[in-house]
């Protein structure tokens, strides 16, 4: 079982300021309200709120915090917000996917597109660039909870399709459809992953030059930093370079 890594943020290697934290927590709990408004508000029957609630608490958000968003979701004065994609090319003709939610579709839709012109890239039709990635269910570990070989086999006894095991963690790839499934198995072993989701999985991923690379993180780094943004996802490998540079 092999493949390629997901895309990571370079904000994700870094520590986050009081005020990055604060966006960051927002954007928890708008998932989690959303998540429990389309089904029901309990995150042992709703997969999507289950997932909302497993990243909430892999950021540390304050158990009030993630009840009060679920609570919020059967409010008669909650916003409505509305799942947007939108599709790109970062410089370098690096594919990005972006998901929105939003209240004000052409409020971000602008934004969005200000991002990508102003990086140097371009916006593009919906469709244009998804094709090069595949939507799967994502779980991952922390890489001390199992070695690769015992990661390995639980996730292929749990259905999985792929496991990639890096520095920090064990990804394990499945089908959306054995997401729920395979992370029950999973959870009765290793406990409750940082993560399980949904996500944009590039089928191969693009290496450009340092200088390129710096814009596209800079491109990813604004557009993460956008209240209406809940993810970004993008074909391009990071540098050992580039990474030691953003580090430092």
């Amino acid at each position: 079982m092999s493949g390629h890594s997901q895309f990571k943020n370079i904000m994700h290697k870094k520590g986050r300021q009081d005020a990055i934290r604060s966006k960051l927590f927002s954007k928890l709990a708008r998932e989690i309200t959303v998540a429990a408004k389309l089904g029901l508000p309990d995150p042992a029957m709703n997969a999507r709120l289950r997932a909302a609630v497993i990243a909430a608490r892999a950021e540390n958000m304050p158990k009030d915090n993630i009840e009060r968003a679920i609570k919020k979701a059967s409010a008669t004065d909650t916003e409505t917000y509305e799942e947007v994609r939108y599709e790109g090319y970062a410089p370098g003709g690096v594919a990005i996917i972006v998901e929105a939610l939003t209240d004000n579709r052409n409020r971000t839709a602008g934004e969005v597109r200000s991002y990508f012109t102003k990086a140097g890239g371009s916006l593009a039709e919906t469709g244009a660039v998804s094709f090069m990635f595949d939507r799967v269910g994502s779980i991952a570990y922390d890489r001390k909870v199992a070695t690769d070989d015992a990661m390995l086999e639980a996730a292929i006894e749990a259905g999985a399709d792929d496991v990639v095991s890096e520095d920090d963690e064990h990804e394990i790839i499945t089908s959306i459809e054995s997401l729920r499934e395979a992370q029950k198995a999973l959870e009765a072993k290793f406990g409750e992953p940082h993560k399980a989701a949904i996500v944009w999985r590039a089928q191969n991923t693009i290496t450009v030059d340092d200088e390129t690379g710096e814009k596209i993180v800079r491109l990813i780094n604004t557009l993460e930093e956008n209240d209406d943004v809940q993810t970004v996802s993008a074909n391009f490998q990071v540098s050992e370079t580039l990474l030691a540079k953003l580090e430092g």
